[in-house]
């Protein structure tokens, strides 16, 4: 049994609003954090508190989580806010809190020292070297289910774009289900299963090749992305072509992991549960 009461949310974007509502629909305490003048906030679920706060200034945002009497601190700030956690976890460590889930939910980052994934690794590291308890949870292949569309099907041509050979295998996760996997760890786990480790969940694994036939399209093969942020997708698309796509790839050795390392190894601690698939999630 999870020994964590209280929780903090850094960050309503897509993710960060899911977690928050899935915290509130078991009647759980949560605060969620947000700078002033944020509208990411506007529709927070019943139950859920909001602390507007600076949360680049370590001392005030420590002094919120003293106030909620936070045990587990969840970052869900979006690729180009990773730096600003060092903020965090300065708070985080003055207010003693018990566990921190750094923003990953992306590709395997640990070992990583260069490329656009690499500062998440180092936000981790420098979550040891605080002495902070950290989860890190990978999920997704560069883009929940829900955005599938967005990176790999043209909104022109209609077709989809794959960079490179599309052969490498994605793990595909919807958002609800990362929510509730995350809420339901962080509530049924001793915190000794949870302190200094990586889970990674798949809901379904899939090939940039089979979206064609998902989305009853057809395929193109692009050294670029067109369109709008094509230079953001092609860097994403390229690097999930390269095997990051899947939550079991070690950039260490270059190849898939097994066992307690694979790709859907943390699914077996939500026993029971019906992850979405892609046609699930886009009635196809």
């Amino acid at each position: 049994m999870s020994s964590y009461k209280s929780f903090a949310v850094i960050g309503a974007g897509a993710l960060g609003s899911t977690i928050v509502a899935a915290f509130a629909a078991q009647n759980l305490p949560v605060v969620v954090l947000a700078r002033p003048g944020s509208k990411s906030t506007d529709k927070l679920p019943a139950g859920a508190k909001l602390a507007t706060v600076d949360t680049s200034d370590a001392a005030a945002v420590a002094a919120v989580f003293k106030e909620h009497t936070v045990d587990v601190v969840l970052s869900t700030v979006t690729g180009h806010a990773i730096g600003a956690q060092k903020s965090l976890i300065e708070a985080a460590k003055a207010a003693n809190i018990k566990l921190f889930v750094p923003s990953e939910y992306a590709v395997p980052t640990e070992g990583l020292n260069e490329g656009i994934w690499a500062e998440k690794n180092q936000i981790a590291e420098q979550l040891k070297s605080a002495g902070i308890p950290c989860l890190r949870i990978y999920v997704r292949n560069g883009l929940f289910i829900e955005y599938i569309p967005w990176l790999f099907l043209n909104a022109e041509t209609k077709k989809i774009h794959i960079v490179g050979k599309g052969e490498a295998p994605l793990s595909t996760t919807a958002l609800p289900d990362v929510a509730g996997f995350v809420v339901h760890v962080l509530t049924t786990l001793p915190s000794a299963e949870l302190e200094n480790k990586i889970f990674r969940i798949e809901g379904e694994r899939t090939k940039a090749n089979d979206l064609g036939a998902l989305f009853k399209t057809a395929v193109e093969y692009v050294t670029e992305i067109p369109g709008e942020m094509g230079d953001i997708k092609t860097i994403v698309a390229t690097e999930l072509d390269s095997g990051l796509g899947s939550t079991g790839w070690s950039v260490v050795t270059q190849s898939e992991g097994t066992g307690d390392v694979a790709a859907s190894s943390a699914n077996k601690l939500w026993p029971g549960h019906h992850w979405k698939t892609i046609k699930e999630v886009h009635g196809l």
